[in-house]
């Protein structure tokens, strides 16, 4: 179901409260990798950040540790950059526009390609959701319009990353994360699987394995959702 060639690491947020910058997960990002290169897909730019700011605040979180960091955006030919690449890390931010750039440069396909050849692929939030069927589940507002909701398939669900739990003392009555969810199963049968800040997915040797110290929360449409503890995912609960 999985393809065996795929590395993925697939993480919830770059950023929990009180660390930097990847710094909570800098330890299983080096051991993930294993690679000095890696090319950085800025596209999603979070809060408008340029394309050379946000790669060069991955330059600083991994260049310490012996990673040399490339923006794609730089390369005058991005499918050759992607063709080389020793590892590819697709950060946060807007997930409509991350999409719809990767879309236009006809990259989703070059991108496919060399993750099915075993190129380790990691990412973050957007870059996540990216890692699903679609592009459905996300929490972004569609401030731009990709020609398909379609993302990278490698994986058989789709993710929610940053998933909130409600509050049972707030005063927001608005909709719950879940609510979310639900709503997109009166219309979409796939899988989601919410991924709690400080969570993240590994995905190796065809096994998907939920890493870090909390829970994921998994949907299937017309069930009631499921909590699963860190360790190997059942095929049974995510391949519907």
């Amino acid at each position: 179901m999985i393809n065996t060639n795929y590395r993925l690491l697939v993480i919830s947020t770059s950023t929990i409260y009180g660390s930097g910058y990847l710094e909570y997960i800098r330890e299983e990002i080096l051991d993930f990798l294993q690679a000095d290169e890696l090319l950085f897909v800025p596209f999603a730019r979070p809060s408008g950040i340029s394309h050379d700011d946000y790669t060069n605040n991955v330059m600083n979180a991994l260049h310490p540790f012996g990673i040399n960091v490339t923006g794609l955006h730089s390369y005058e030919n991005p499918k050759e950059a992607i063709k080389n690449a020793k590892a590819i890390f697709i950060g946060g931010g807007n997930t409509f526009l991350l999409l719809k750039t990767l879309y236009e440069l006809d990259l989703v396909q070059s991108i496919k390609d060399v993750v099915a050849n075993g190129i380790p692929y990691m990412g973050s939030s957007a870059g996540s959701n990216m890692t699903g069927l679609t592009i459905g589940t996300t929490n972004d507002m569609p401030i731009v319009y990709p020609p398909s909701f379609d993302a990278l398939q490698f994986l058989p669900f789709n993710i929610n990353p940053h998933y909130l739990d409600p509050d049972p003392n707030s005063k927001h009555k608005g909709e719950t994360r879940e609510t979310r969810i639900n709503e997109f199963h009166q219309f979409n049968k796939q899988t989601v699987v919410g991924l709690r800040e400080g969570s993240w997915l590994r995905v190796e040797n065809g096994k998907i394995e939920l890493k870090g110290e909390l829970t994921a929360r998994i949907f299937n449409q017309d069930k009631e959702p499921i909590e699963i503890e860190s360790g190997i995912l059942s095929q049974d609960l995510i391949a519907k």
